[in-house]
């Protein structure tokens, strides 16, 4: 119902300016405040578009839209981002262009500093899912996957830089170069590991087992660590929500070891990071800044690497990795431009 006001009381004051102003605006409201029926999303839109014509109109969308599934139960602070992608495929857009409060970078200008810190021109969805599963969100990944398989281009932009050209996403870009793009990562991740010695030869037991336990308490994995007898999972989630779930999976599993602990991942990502040696250059980036890897990752896919280390070393370790990784490169106004 908040949300529903906000965004009404938002997009009409918007429309009303713009009509104020001279432009052709129309307010359209999704809200479904007066509705006597559920439908879903899709044809809450298409209802409301029906008698717009675009070519000479500038609707003034509500972000907020009530649906049969429930927008904010299904999507939470995303809910405006996936009605921004499903208005996007709906009315067949050329580019959907989304404003930030900052633009996407190789780093976080914060911990690399501004100077070193470059604007990424380019890049692709597989990117973009990497950083919304780190937290860092372009564009929430349901609301993503409407616009690629669409064939629609995603452009994030500079609130406070109207004249840059932003991020151009799109499904199929790839460097010209394989390079490393981004190093990005988060803090407060819980290491959950299980040990059981029988668990060899009947993993997708247990791995089944210990999903159904990590969806129950609607935890977040970041990533997950397997051999023969140890199933760790990286989870983004408060420290309660882990207890709870080692609680459950310890009557579960009476003779295992469970064990928990704090990290920090840090991730190097790129839309083609088939470099020789990038994974040798990577640890050994962190090794010379003195700081330990507890666990990593290197998919095929060949978009990311992932380190898991020490809480403490996070702000070193994107340094360090930006400096050798992506500084060394000088891309300098933004890294292939859009």
């Amino acid at each position: 119902m908040l949300a529903s006001i906000g965004e009404a009381h938002s997009a009409w004051n918007t429309a009303t300016l713009l009509q104020r102003d001279g432009v052709n605006a129309c307010f359209v409201d999704l809200t479904g405040w007066r509705t006597n029926k559920h439908i879903s999303l899709d044809e809450r839109i298409r209802s409301a578009f029906a008698d717009i014509d675009l070519a000479k109109q500038l609707p003034i969308v509500t972000g907020y839209a009530h649906s049969d599934a429930g927008l904010m139960t299904s999507f939470d602070r995303g809910y405006s981002e996936m009605t921004f992608s499903r208005l996007a495929v709906i009315t067949q857009a050329k580019e959907a262009i989304i404003h930030k409060e900052f633009h996407l970078s190789s780093a976080d200008p914060r911990l690399v500093g501004e100077d070193n810190a470059v604007p990424i021109g380019r890049t692709n969805y597989d990117v973009a899912d990497q950083l919304a599963n780190l937290g860092m969100e372009a564009i929430h990944p349901k609301a993503a996957k409407g616009l690629r398989q669409h064939n629609i281009s995603l452009r994030v932009k500079n609130t406070f830089e109207p004249e840059h050209t932003g991020t151009l996403i799109t499904g199929d870009y790839v460097s010209d170069t394989p390079c490393v793009e981004i190093i990005a990562g988060c803090k407060g991740i819980y290491a959950l590991e299980l040990f059981d010695q029988d668990m060899a030869g009947s993993f997708h037991d247990y791995d089944q087992e210990v999903l159904a336990t990590i969806k129950r308490f609607k935890a977040h994995i970041v990533s997950k660590d397997v051999n023969a007898n140890t199933l760790t999972h990286f989870l983004s989630t408060n420290l309660k929500t882990v207890k709870r779930i080692r609680a459950v999976l310890e009557e579960r599993y009476p003779e295992a070891e469970l064990n928990q602990q704090k990290v920090a991942i840090v991730s190097a990502i790129g839309s083609d990071m088939q470099i020789p040696g990038i994974l040798a250059k990577t640890v050994q980036a962190v090794a010379d800044s003195n700081i330990s890897v507890l666990a990593i990752h290197q998919s095929m896919r060949q978009v990311d690497i992932q380190l898991v280390i020490n809480e403490s070393d996070y702000d070193q370790a994107v340094k360090c990795l930006h400096t050798v990784l992506v500084e060394v490169l000088n891309h300098g106004r933004a890294i292939c431009l859009a």
